[in-house]
């Protein structure tokens, strides 16, 4: 069921894209009297369709693109025989240059307009919710095994990202942050400040989603929530909403601390120290072999919701939606120089696993907006057989005021091609061998 609800999210998700991305591109060519032979979303063989007027309508079998075929119009169809006849004044290559450069742009733009109106909308319906720099300093952070690699440590107070205040506690892991080259965080370790580097390459660390809860996080103070039944906790009768304030001979406020002092006592029993209703109560209890006493917990520091009006929303949204692409780029650049690895390059198993396994409808759209930016970023990266190949042959035209050849056009097509589906292949390799790795 898990595997079926990432599917679903997943080809709902590049069906709603990619048929808005085709739609820019159909649109455009018809608003210039271009005629469009077909409209498909999803690769042939055809499942199913209908003709409207000069154009096909279908559903492909394989759900990883689309396309639209325009007359006149060198792609991935490579109809030679239609282009080696004479242009007619409804074909792309009949067009002047400008008007195919907007056809071109079409499902771009769609895209990066689809992707800042998701943002506008989930900023302006949920707003932020965060722990702010404020907390972060008051409580400290947890330090995981990510964290402690580049040396941080539990009760650790980040004081900024750069030499730069940071908002939230999502900057700290930020692509930004994760990217920046020479970066460095500064620390307030009981009462000495620190630097920590941000090592070259430490962005590899985070492969997937469960690597950014092995980074850092706040510190919190808590109350016991749940109790499991027969857990050593219920049995010695510890009660909802009581404080755990002291394990044997340690004094215990924020979780971790807990964590850490049940841990040490693995297998044995342990003094509990707990508060309630102003009253301390001692008793023993035995800790399991993993380090538990079977309770669930409460914390007890609320994050920082803000909310914003439209405006605001248009703002921050749009900021949001770019951001993406920057950081996207930034990255793309980083992995040529050999910084940011290529096994980071994700396919459909791996966007499927960005969704996950449980359908939650404001995740969703904020995975579809992100996806809608980086679709658009990378249509546009100048490979022949993307939207930023003919827009860079149509420049050139529009420059030198002579076109390339059908022939040279053909070509380029072909290889493009070629190194798109080489570049499919490698992803779903790295799919695979994170699944075996993992």
């Amino acid at each position: 069921m898990d595997t079926l609800i990432m599917a679903a999210q997943l080809l709902l998700g590049l069906s709603i894209l990619v048929g808005l991305h085709e739609l820019g591109h159909l649109l455009t060519a018809k608003m210039f009297g271009m005629r469009v032979e077909k409209f498909s979303i999803g690769f042939p063989p055809k499942i199913a369709g209908f003709k409207w007027g000069e154009t096909e309508y279908s559903i492909g079998a394989i759900p990883l693109g689309g396309f639209v075929k325009i007359s006149g119009m060198v792609d991935e169809s490579m109809d030679t025989e239609q282009m080696a006849s004479e242009p007619q004044p409804w074909e792309f290559r009949s067009k002047p240059a400008w008007q195919r450069l907007i056809v071109m742009l079409g499902g771009i733009i769609v895209n990066v307009v689809t992707g800042i109106v998701i943002f506008v909308v989930l900023v302006y319906q949920k707003g932020e919710t965060f722990y702010s720099r404020d907390q972060v300093i008051e409580h400290g952070i947890v330090a995981y095994d990510i964290g402690r690699m580049i040396g941080f440590q539990d009760g650790d107070r980040i004081l900024d990202i750069n030499g730069q205040p940071y908002r939230s506690i999502n900057d700290l892991s930020s692509g930004e942050a994760l990217l920046s080259s020479d970066g460095f965080y500064t620390v307030d370790r009981d009462g000495e400040i620190i630097r920590i580097e941000i090592p070259r390459g430490f962005i590899n660390s985070f492969s997937n989603e469960e690597s950014m809860m092995r980074f850092i996080n706040i510190r919190s103070p808590f109350e016991v929530g749940e109790i499991m039944p027969n857990s050593p906790a219920s049995k010695i009768g510890i009660q909802p909403k009581d404080k755990i304030i002291g394990v044997n001979d340690r004094s215990i406020y924020y979780f971790n601390e807990l964590q850490a002092a049940l841990a040490d006592n693995k297998g044995q029993e342990a003094l509990i120290t707990v508060e309630r209703a102003g009253q301390k109560i001692e008793k023993p209890v035995p800790v399991s072999e993993e380090g538990t006493i079977g309770i669930a917990i409460n914390p007890l520091i609320e994050p920082v919701v803000q909310r914003y009006g439209m405006g605001e929303s248009i703002v921050k949204g749009t900021e949001r939606a770019f951001g993406v692409v920057i950081v996207n780029a930034k990255a793309l650049g980083k992995m040529f120089t050999g910084e940011v690895s290529a096994k980071n390059v994700s396919g459909p198993i791996g966007m499927a696993k960005i969704y996950g396994n449980r359908w939650d409808w404001v995740k969703f759209w904020s995975i579809t907006g992100l996806i809608s930016m980086i679709l658009a970023f990378m249509n546009l990266l100048p490979i022949p057989a993307l939207d930023g190949g003919h827009v860079m042959f149509l420049l050139y035209e529009m420059v030198s005021g002579q076109a390339p050849s059908d022939r040279f056009l053909e070509n380029a097509q072909k290889v493009g091609m070629v190194l798109l589906l080489a570049l499919m292949v490698f992803a779903i390799g790295n799919d695979i061998l994170k699944i075996f790795t993992t």
